[in-house]
């Protein structure tokens, strides 16, 4: 069996395998796109395969929408070349359940895969096509947070936004700068509304999208490249809106064990590809089952019926309670009190920790002893339903293989919102005492052992990458494992940051409370685990 067009004629080994093929006409759905396109989006990966591209799927299976999405990459064209073209566009998407079953089934409501590469013509051309027509509804984006920055990590322009800025629209090569050009063809073609909707994971990513767009077309303005009333165009929501959503669904690196899996089903040419930009990606998406996707309504040229393939469309207030649900209370707290208990304790994998009966009474008493009291319900989605799912199905399900090494990456950027916000709230309020709080200093004290680099046994340890991490280093130094007596003041100017905590921990009755924690932990071989257990 192949994964193409061809291949899928012969539906009896493929539903004989236990995949499940498409229920619409292919080759009509492909020409209805080329002519009324309603959906592009940009960013090929493995979240917009394995999740975005099946809403569409089933709306075409319904009969609710008759085109597909033209999908294009503006970072690492091999994607294209290797992933999208060779199959039709087509994606084996591989659910994993907890009990180590699978559900399978093709993907194929992506009409067409692109280059955005403003020197190939004949690819730049076509995205032309497409945004020119004023059948386009919405342009979707998964880049992740950084593709939306012009900026390097010092805060100046980087050297390929400010070459697009420079040269103007004829051949941009920044994601963004792409988005302006092509918006820039469809205000000249007459100026059809259109909806531009980032999907990626990061908070307020409307605003990001559209801030970014903005800055290289204010450039452009300034230079004469492009005339003020298309600023204008991209300032008006009733003609270019930029909703804001919020995406929750693990989507990891393809598995080795899938992989053998659909081999040994006889279908071909599974194998991953590592491109020449260092992405490692498969013909097939192997993903968690649940998923959430909740977006602003805010669609000034109409849109498809997300609301039918489970998306919750809805208000851009409930948009950001959702998010801030997720990631102050419900998942991201959970999950970096886990990566760095979970380093320093010798795990390799997420869904082993969550064996650890020290480790799930950690989580379950950050989400909800102190998480709950103070969560934002955004009405939707119920919050204990939410941490729930989370606790019981997806954080312990073996088959999907997350590494704490990996989720502890850039920590310092994260405590503030994942655990800071929840330690405001309860400043905030005259029932509540932050002081009282015992299990997200306990996190926190945690992450401060981490970056120590020794384990819990007492042998050298590897961090993840962080921007924070030298300043932290020199901040830290001094403090030895196993001398708890090395602990002086090292921590106070770490603990009274804002930069870093959102809130000065000594003000919210904290800090004396972590330092205490810290110097427990360093007692010695297994003082991480015994102080744990003090807590607990």
């Amino acid at each position: 069996m192949e994964l193409n067009y061809k291949g899928l004629q012969d539906r009896t080994a493929w539903e004989k395998a236990g995949v499940a093929l498409p229920g619409f006409d292919w080759e009509k759905m492909c020409r209805t796109t080329e002519n009324t396109p309603v959906w592009a989006h940009f960013g090929a990966g493995n979240i917009f395969r394995g999740f975005i591209a099946d809403l569409q799927q089933t709306l075409l299976e319904d009969g609710s929408e008759t085109s597909g999405i033209v999908a294009a990459d503006t970072f690492d064209f091999d994607i294209i070349d290797k992933i999208y073209t060779p199959y039709d566009n087509m994606t084996l998407m591989v659910g994993l359940k907890p009990d180590g079953s699978t559900d399978k089934k093709v993907i194929a409501s992506i009409a067409r895969g692109l280059r955005a590469d403003s020197k190939d013509s004949s690819q730049w051309n076509e995205l032309k096509k497409i945004f020119v027509n004023p059948a386009l509804q919405m342009v979707s984006f998964t880049i992740t947070e950084k593709g939306y920055s012009l900026r390097t990590m010092t805060g100046e322009i980087s050297s390929i936004a400010l070459k697009d800025m420079e040269e103007g629209p004829a051949a941009p090569v920044h994601a963004m700068g792409v988005a302006a050009a092509l918006l820039y063809e469809r205000y000249k073609a007459g100026g059809a509304p259109v909806a531009m909707v980032s999907m990626d994971n990061c908070s307020h990513n409307g605003e990001k999208l559209k801030a970014g767009v903005a800055e290289i077309t204010n450039a452009w303005v300034e230079k004469g490249l492009v005339e003020k009333e298309f600023l204008a165009y991209l300032e008006d929501e009733e003609r270019v809106a930029f909703p804001w959503s919020m995406i929750d669904k693990i989507t990891p690196r393809p598995a080795k064990e899938i992989e053998e899996q659909l081999e040994n089903l006889g279908i071909k040419d599974m194998a991953p590809v590592i491109t020449g930009k260092n992405t490692y990606i498969a013909p097939f998406v192997n993903a968690e089952i649940p998923q959430y996707l909740v977006i602003e309504d805010r669609f000034p040229n109409g849109r498809p019926a997300l609301e039918k393939a489970g998306v919750y469309m809805t208000d851009r207030d409930t948009v950001n309670m959702t998010e801030r649900m997720k990631v102050t209370t419900c998942l991201n707290p959970l999950h970096t009190a886990l990566a760095v208990y979970g380093c320093l304790l010798g795990y390799k994998s997420i869904a082993e920790e969550m064996k650890d009966k020290d480790l799930v009474a950690l989580i379950e008493n950050i989400g909800y002893k102190e998480g709950m009291p103070v969560v934002t319900d955004p009405g939707i989605i119920r919050p204990m339903d939410f941490i729930k799912e989370v606790v019981k199905e997806r954080l312990p399900n073996p088959f999907i293989p997350d590494m704490p090494q990996r989720i502890a990456t850039d920590t310092s950027q994260k405590v503030s919102i994942r655990f800071g916000e929840t330690i405001k709230s309860y400043m905030a309020r005259p029932d509540m005492d932050a002081s009282g709080l015992t299990y997200i200093p306990l996190a926190l004290a945690g992450w401060l052992r981490y970056l120590l680099k020794v384990d819990d046994a007492g042998n050298e340890m590897p961090v993840s990458p962080d921007p924070m991490l030298e300043q932290l280093d020199q901040a830290l130094a001094g403090i030895q494992a196993g001398n708890p007596d090395s602990l002086k003041d090292q921590l106070k100017p770490v603990l009274e940051n804002e930069g870093v905590f959102g809130v000065n921990l000594y003000e919210a009755g904290l800090g004396e409370k972590i330092e205490e924690m810290v110097r427990k932990m360093l007692a010695g071989p297994g003082a991480v685990r015994k102080t744990l257990r003090e807590y607990l």
